[in-house]
């Protein structure tokens, strides 16, 4: 996923939200729909979760220095952690108590017209970013199903607007529903169920994100189409014996580090060694031009007793 796409999906998802976030303001204004009110601070919480995205991708361009020498590419899985932190905080944390403080205290809605409306605006507009961010994925997601793309991405920001797009997707269905049922009905709870669900739907989709983002934190190895070919580079070049082993690791979503040990053949020159090497490197960056931290280090296989 180039960052260019991320950044398009990220400022559609951005400007959709600032104004959908202002519009269910004003239409709690007219309500005083709990549920139209879960949502504005839904979408508050988008915006700002946009903005942080950019901000980790700003910051993760930074070049390396003599304290982070490997650069600064984690940068953009911290703060899609934090985007997950905010989500369940500011997002579902509200959302459930507005629901809960509703339930036990209904009161019936004012100018549901107004709210439907609004919910309706905001449903297209939310479509659109959620165009927009599948249009950027496709080419990464490949055949693979959208659950294994979000799973095994590596670029964050795009799964994390996926998710978000569609958790404020479903969140104005229910919310259109609990408007809608409450108007029918007469019955001023139904604004509340659906706040609550709607607060319980950001915590599902928060605790996703913050398991993924945790795990490209921690630090994840390459795919498995990225190892193979590294492996088969090094195993068909001259001068290799044997791999002995070999580690990858990702220290940014574009940046991988690999480490391996190489048996090489016995009758090689240092300055024959050395060209070799760097061939090999050379080679891995030519089929895996994301491998920007190489280290072989020629060893003897040594086989277990």
């Amino acid at each position: 996923m180039s960052t260019g796409g991320s950044k398009r999906a990220i400022l559609a998802a951005l400007l959709a939200n600032l104004g959908i976030a202002i519009a269910k303001f004003v239409g709690f204004a007219f309500t005083m729909s709990s549920s139209m009110l879960a949502e504005a601070v839904h979408s508050v919480a988008d915006t700002g979760n946009q903005v942080l995205l950019l901000l980790g991708g700003k910051r993760a361009s930074r070049a390396p220095t003599a304290d982070h020498q490997f650069g600064f590419g984690r940068e953009r899985f911290f703060w899609a952690f934090v985007v997950s932190i905010v989500l369940f905080t500011l997002g579902s944390a509200f959302a459930v108590f507005e629901g809960i403080e509703k339930i036990l205290h209904p009161h019936q809605l004012e100018s549901p017209g107004w709210a439907i409306g609004i919910l309706s605006v905001a449903l297209v507009l939310e479509s659109l970013s959620f165009r927009t961010a599948v249009q950027e994925a496709r080419p990464a997601k490949g055949s693979g199903s959208w659950f294994r793309y979000i799973r095994h991405s590596k670029s964050p920001e795009i799964p994390v607007v996926l998710l978000e797009d569609t958790g404020a997707l479903i969140g104005l269905v229910i919310a259109l529903t609990a408007v809608i049922l409450d108007t029918v009905t007469g019955n001023a709870v139904w604004d509340g169920i659906g706040t609550l669900s709607i607060g319980l739907l950001l915590g599902i989709i928060a605790i996703v994100l913050c398991i993924e983002m945790k795990s490209l934190l921690i630090g994840e190895s390459a795919s498995s189409t990225h190892e193979a070919a590294i492996r088969e580079t090094i195993e068909k070049h001259p001068g290799v014996e044997r791999l002995i082993n070999l580690r990858t690791e990702h220290i940014g979503p574009d940046d991988i580090l690999v480490a391996t040990k190489l048996q090489f053949t016995g009758d090689l020159t240092m300055t024959e060694l050395a060209a070799i090497i760097n061939a090999i490197e050379a080679s891995i960056r030519a089929v895996v031009p994301e491998a920007t931290r190489i280290f072989i280090e020629p060893d003897i296989h040594r086989a277990e007793i």
